[in-house]
C-alpha cells in the first residue's frame, strides 16, 4: 500500500485559510513562509491539497533522519543531503503558503510530526540506522525510493504547473540523493537492491549520470 494511502485525509475545509500564514518556529530551518507569499487565485483540488501536505511533513522526515543518522556516524554524505532536504521542505512550505493552506509542520523539532504514519517511519529508520554505517546508508536509500515513488504519483495527480515543477525538482533531487547513497554503500563493498521501487528504474536511475541542480555534476555509478 502506498505510503501516502495510510494518511488521515483532512478536511480541506480545516486547512483553507484566509492570509498566508505566518510560520516562523523554533528548531531546524526556521522561517516565516507567509511573510512575502501571496494566495493564489486558482485554489487546488482535494488530492493536491493532501498530496502537498504530506510532501511538506515527508521531506522533514528525509531531514530529521539523516540529521539524526550524522550525529550518530559523523558521515558527511548524511549532513549534506539533510541540508538539500531542508531546502525542499522550505519549498513545500512557500507554496503552503502561496495557496492558503495550513502548514502541518505545527513543531519543527527533529522528530516530531503531525502525521502518524510518518512519525512511526522515523522511529523505524532511525533505530535501523542504529546497527551501522551500512544499515544508515540503506536506510537513506531507502527514504529516496520512497519519496521518489511519492512524488511521481503527485505529479500524475497534479494540475497545477507550479506543483508540478515544484515536484520535478524534488524528483531530481531524490534520484541524486539515492545515488550517493548507493554510492557509499558500494563503497562498502555491499551491492543495492532495490527496496521499493522496481529494480530495473533502480538500475536505470543509478546508472545515469547525477542530474543538473544543487547536486550538480557529471559523475556516473562506479562498479
Amino acid at each position: 500500500m502506498k505510503l501516502k494511502q495510510s494518511v488521515i485525509v483532512l478536511s480541506i475545509s480545516a486547512l483553507l485559510v484566509a492570509a498566508p500564514l505566518h510560520a516562523g518556529r523554533q528548531g531546524p530551518g526556521q522561517g516565516r513562509f507567509g511573510t512575502s507569499a501571496q494566495v493564489v487565485a486558482a485554489p487546488l483540488n482535494s488530492a493536491e491539497v493532501n498530496d502537498l501536505v504530506f510532501m511538506r511533513e515527508e521531506e522533514k522526515l528525509s531531514r530529521d533522519v539523516y540529521l539524526t543518522l550524522y550525529e550518530l556516524w559523523r558521515n558527511p554524505v548524511f549532513s549534506s543531503i539533510s541540508r538539500a532536504e531542508q531546502r525542499h521542505m522550505d519549498s513545500m512550505g512557500t507554496l503552503l503558503a502561496n495557496y492558503g493552506l495550513a502548514d502541518p509542520v505545527i513543531d519543527d523539532a527533529i522528530g516530531l510530526f503531525n502525521n502518524r504514519e510518518l512519525a512511526g517511519l522515523y522511529s523505524d529508520l532511525t533505530q535501523q540506522g542504529q546497527g551501522s554505517l551500512l544499515d544508515a546508508l540503506h536506510a537513506g536509500a531507502l527514504i529516496e525510493e520512497l519519496d521518489i515513488r511519492d512524488l511521481q504519483d503527485a505529479i500524475a495527480t497534479a494540475n497545477h504547473p507550479d506543483l508540478i515543477q515544484a515536484y520535478e525538482n524534488l524528483l531530481r533531487g531524490s534520484r541524486n540523493h539515492l545515488r550517493a547513497f548507493v554510492r557509499q554503500i558500494e563503497m562498502l563493498g555491499d551491492a543495492y537492491e532495490a527496496q521499493v521501487l522496481d529494480q530495473l528504474e533502480v538500475d536505470m536511475i543509478l546508472d545515469s549520470p547525477l542530474e543538473r541542480g544543487r547536486s550538480g555534476g557529471n559523475v556516473r555509478r562506479g562498479r
